[in-house]
Formats: structure tokens, C-alpha cells, sequence
């Protein structure tokens, strides 16, 4: 407990005193003292001197593995509101709440046949679902301690090689170049994964870690937007730092879709972008949004029919991973596109200059 408790009272003292005028945090060169791993010694796809130590250490915040999972009814530390990263595989769900992953970073799942990772960074506010499964071996994910544009630097604990969340790719070590296979997640409220997917699980406190998940451990780092504690590149301010904006990625390009901007009810808006025809579709009542393919069909959204949320011309009527659960086309799915959720001041550090929608017809 205390070295993960040390560190993230590190972070909070930073951001004070980098409001008070204070020097901001030194850039550390990764090393033997900040990645343990030989791999911290060789080329990085990124600005060496822009990676920073983050205070904890490597595994200093411990990843989970095969975590306990238990019922809905059973999970007395969360609220209605309390935001959760979903995944569905083989028709097993399991959410994993942010009051987890904000101590943890990172869990090691395997979710009906996938191998899973979901990877979470609470200073970008990112929660990404990467496969374990790497040049067909099955592998884990720990945090190695080191920050990029203040977001999270996962290592494999095959090769030791740092990979960049948001950049979605290796970054240093063995396995540099080589790319995330990113697997659909739903961030949503636990009240509505509840409602899209009543036969959920739900990961357990009981982590075998002393931690106290009641508490956020960054004080007001989720509203103060002043408050961004190490540097980041391409600051932007067309939108207030910390509101949260889906991402869609194709290629090296972004386009960002604020969820303020879906008030009330499901809307969905057709559109286009890097040459693919894409549904996005978000309730910021429901506190959902995601994105796929339009695969040449014509959609609508659909109110108040959870875990329904659009049907299209043939009938068929799709939940929130894509899949149509029922109509003709029953257990096929829409091509989803590689997107998540962040905090808007991290999606223009690592993707300068996307395009906003600023609002839907």
C-alpha cells in the first residue's frame, strides 16, 4: 500500500505546486531506476526526453489478474452514476469500474474466449480493451511507472517491451513498431451496463491489495482543468481540457465527438470520415457513445429499448458492441472502428488539430 499511496500523493502535491507558480516536474531519461527492464536502455518511437517517471515505479501500481468477479447484487461499494468499462465476449459480461482501475491501471481477463486487457489511465481518462494475444502467444500487461503526454506506458511481460496506450503501439523495446489489437469496450454508468446487460458480473474489491476504492486518489484532477500535472504536447483550447469526447482513430487520424453534444436521449448521426462510412451513437443521459461501420445500412436510434439502441431498415436491431441481437441478421455484428473515450486535452496531445463535431443535425 504505502509505495502506490506515496506516489499518487506525489502527483497531487505536483499539480499543486505546479498551480502555485512551482517548476513543473523534471523529465526523467528512462532508465534502470524508472523501467527496470533491459528495454528501457534502447530507441524509442517517441521523444525520449517526453517520458516521464511517474513516481511509483515499475508495478509500483499493481496490475490485476483474473480478478474475482461477482454479482451485481453483491457489489454494494458502487453507485448508479459510477462509470464502469464494459466488455462482452462469447455472451458473458463483465464490467470493470473505474473505482478499480483508477488504483490498478491495468486487469488481465480472460472474458469468454478472449484474452483481454483492460487498460485504463485515470490522468487521460482513457479506458481501451487491448488484446493479451500478441504474435499468437498470449501474454500480460503491467504498468511500467513511465507517463507519455501524461498518459499511461503499459509493458508486455513477454518481452518487457513499453507500448503507448493512446498511440495504440509499441514505443520501445522487442516488439517496437508493432500494433494494439484494440477490442470494443462500453464505457458507460453501472445503472446502464446494468440495463444493456442484466447477466453481468462485476469485478470484486476483493483484489488481494489493501486499497480504499471508495476514495479517488487524484483529489479534483477529474474537473479542474487547470490541473494536468505532467506536460503534454499541442495545447488546445476549443474545448475545455477534461471533457470527456469519444475518439474515433483510422490510421494516424482522429476525429472527436463530444458526449455533451448526444443530450438526452440515444441520437445518432451518419458521417464520414478518412473514407469510412460511420454510425456514432451516444446518450449523455445514459452516458453512453460508440461508433461503427454503417456497413451500407441505413440506421435509426432507438429510446428507451436497452440493450437495444438502433435498428436498421431490414429490421434488425443492434446493441451497444454493434451485434444484431435480433431481426435477420441475428448474431452478426457492424465493423467497429477503433475508438474510446478521453479526456479532450489528451486526444489533441496525441492526435494535433482533429476535427470536432461541434454539433449534430
Amino acid at each position: 500500500m504505502k509505495p502506490l499511496y506515496l506516489s499518487i500523493a506525489l502527483f497531487v502535491t505536483l499539480a499543486a505546486c505546479q498551480d502555485s507558480g512551482s517548476p513543473s516536474p523534471t523529465p526523467q531519461t528512462p532508465g534502470p531506476g524508472a523501467n527496470s527492464g533491459n528495454n528501457a536502455n534502447r530507441d524509442w518511437l517517441i521523444p525520449q526526453a517526453q517520458v516521464f517517471d511517474g513516481g511509483p515505479g515499475k508495478d509500483g501500481i499493481p496490475a490485476l489478474e483474473n480478478p474475482e468477479r461477482i454479482q451485481p447484487a453483491q457489489a454494494s461499494y458502487l453507485e448508479p452514476q459510477d462509470l464502469v468499462v464494459g466488455y462482452v465476449s462469447d455472451g458473458e459480461a463483465v464490467a470493470y469500474p473505474h473505482k478499480i482501475l483508477d488504483w490498478h491501471e491495468i486487469i488481465n481477463d480472460k472474458v469468454g474466449s478472449d484474452a483481454v486487457a483492460i487498460t485504463y489511465c485515470p490522468l487521460t481518462g482513457t479506458g481501451i480493451g487491448w488484446s493479451r494475444v500478441i504474435n499468437n502467444e498470449e501474454t500480460t500487461f503491467g504498468v511500467s511507472g513511465l507517463l507519455y503526454n501524461t498518459n499511461l506506458i503499459p509493458y508486455d511481460r513477454a518481452t518487457d517491451s513499453n507500448w503507448s496506450q493512446m498511440r495504440l503501439d509499441c514505443v520501445n523495446g522487442e516488439l517496437q513498431g508493432e500494433k494494439v489489437v484494440t477490442l470494443p469496450v462500453v464505457e458507460t454508468t453501472w445503472a446502464t451496463w446494468q440495463q444493456m446487460y442484466p447477466n453481468t458480473k462485476v469485478i470484486s474489491t476483493n483484489t488481494g491489495f489493501s486499497r480504499n476504492y471508495q476514495r479517488y486518489p487524484y483529489g479534483d484532477y477529474r474537473t479542474n482543468n487547470a490541473n494536468i500535472i505532467f506536460p503534454v504536447d499541442n495545447e488546445d483550447d476549443r474545448l475545455p481540457a477534461k471533457d470527456r469526447v469519444l475518439g474515433i482513430i483510422v490510421g494516424r487520424q482522429a476525429k472527436i465527438y463530444p458526449v455533451e453534444l448526444f443530450n438526452g436521449t440515444p441520437r445518432l448521426v451518419v458521417d464520414s470520415f478518412a473514407g469510412k462510412s460511420l454510425v456514432v451513437i451516444g446518450s449523455q443521459e445514459q452516458n453512453f457513445i460508440v461508433a461503427y461501420e454503417t456497413d451500407g445500412k441505413t440506421l435509426e436510434a432507438v429510446d428507451n429499448a436497452l440493450p437495444i439502441i438502433m435498428r436498421d431498415e431490414a429490421g434488425n436491431e443492434y446493441d451497444a458492441f454493434g451485434y444484431a441481437i435480433s431481426g435477420p441478421d441475428t448474431g452478426n455484428h457492424l465493423t467497429p472502428v477503433v475508438s474510446y473515450i478521453g479526456y479532450y486535452f489528451a486526444w489533441q496531445a496525441f492526435y494535433p488539430g482533429s476535427p470536432i463535431v461541434f454539433g449534430l443535425e
